[in-house]
């Protein structure tokens, strides 16, 4: 029964990480903003970009199993 669940929990965990990113996240941009528009947009596409490549590399591992 705990092997049915791992996979759950580990994803309820990842996707809290990235909601409390993604709440901070406009904060944090407007504060890159005032260095570089261009570096707030990067780290805006970054932390998208993270979010599907975590799920991916999750899936690999997850079929090397």
């Amino acid at each position: 029964m705990t092997e049915k669940r791992s996979p759950a929990i580990a994803a309820a965990i990842i996707l809290a990480g990235f909601l409390i990113l993604f709440f901070a996240m406009p904060p944090i941009m407007l504060w890159l903003a005032e260095f570089s528009p261009w570096l707030a947009a990067a780290f805006g596409i970054a932390a998208v970009l993270a979010f599907f490549l975590i799920f991916w590399l999750r899936a690999r591992y997850q079929q090397r199993k």
